[in-house]
């Protein structure tokens, strides 16, 4: 089994796969590249969902009925911000609110998220790494189709619930952002990457846009296995299959292979698209077949050992 293995993550499957990884392979050799597209600045709060989903996730506390947040929360404030009027849209209960408060206060002092993050993690007890791809700004910009109206992707995903079409997205930011201290050397130092579970446009495309880490990627190409989001023609949750058929893709496992050929030699897809597997290969990657639904954390655990012997396996 190989030792050092680096994920390229997004939010909820990329969480459910990493509690699977962490059963079967010891958590100081993990480390997370992760997705911050996905931040949003909001009641003067720097929120960053999917770092705190992964975070939450592994440390036991996420809220197993919205899969994001913590569990046995309270909503006091968001009941008082709407006493007032105030911006709802986007729910924090008390507890999560601490995290929020802890990183706005940490950044404003001069510390980078990826300094924030780290000591996020190692107060939750996580002996694993998390990085955010990068420290500078990074946005998510959505327009949607019909207004030609741009809005940032919480308020695509959480406020309009992710319910109106998409004509584009774009990455605010990308350009002039650099890769996080950590993130090349995590891609280029694997024995395996794996890309995770997670939506190939919003949550792994963001990462990429960060310059200089595509060509990593491209690089590690020979030892980078994904695990299609796509599970028989839908996403097994949010909207990925209906952004890759509006952005002029095919909302199927072989959709997520022609945008993953470049930069991931195997691509791992539930049993439910077996039949898909020539179509495949036939882009230029070697396919396995095997259960990628998490229903459980036994689930998890089997599609980990999965993707950790992608490379092994005869």
């Amino acid at each position: 089994m190989p030792a050092v293995i680096t994920v390229i993550a997004g939010g909820v499957g990329a969480a459910r796969l990493l509690a699977g990884l962490v059963q079967v392979h010891p958590s100081a050799d993990l480390t997370v590249v992760a997705n911050v597209g996905d931040d949003l600045e909001l009641g003067g709060l720097h929120i960053s969902p999917d770092l705190d989903t992964i975070t939450y996730t592994l440390a036991g506390t996420i809220n197993p009925e919205t899969g994001w947040g913590l569990a046995d929360e309270s909503w006091q404030a968001m009941d008082t911000l709407a006493r007032y009027d105030g911006a709802t849209w986007f729910r924090l209960g008390d507890r999560d609110l601490g995290t929020h408060l802890y990183r706005t206060q940490r950044l404003a002092e001069g510390a980078p998220l990826s300094t924030v993050t780290a000591e996020i993690t190692a107060a939750w007890g996580l002996e694993l790494t998390l990085l955010p791809v990068t420290d500078d700004p990074l946005r998510t910009m959505v327009t949607v189709a019909g207004e030609q109206a741009e809005i940032g992707f919480q308020e695509y995903f959480v406020q309009r619930r992710h319910s109106v079409a998409v004509s584009a997205v774009r990455f605010q930011g990308a350009a002039a952002a650099t890769p996080g201290p950590g993130v090349l050397a995590a891609v280029a130092d694997a024995d395996v990457v794996v890309i995770a579970p997670s939506n190939p446009i919003v949550s792994i495309d963001p990462v990429l846009a960060v310059p200089g880490v595509r060509q990593a990627l491209e690089d590690a190409r020979p030892r980078t296995v994904a695990v299609s989001p796509i599970v028989a023609g839908a996403a097994v949750k949010g909207p990925a299959d209906r952004l890759l058929r509006e952005l002029g893709h095919a909302a199927t496992v072989v959709g997520v292979a022609e945008l993953y050929a470049p930069v991931a030699a195997v691509l791992v897809i539930d049993e439910a698209d077996a039949a898909l597997r020539g179509a495949v290969e036939a882009e230029g990657m070697r396919c396995i077949v095997a259960p990628t639904v998490m229903t459980d954390p036994a689930a998890a655990a089997a599609l980990g050992t999965t993707v950790l012997d992608a490379f092994t396996a005869d």
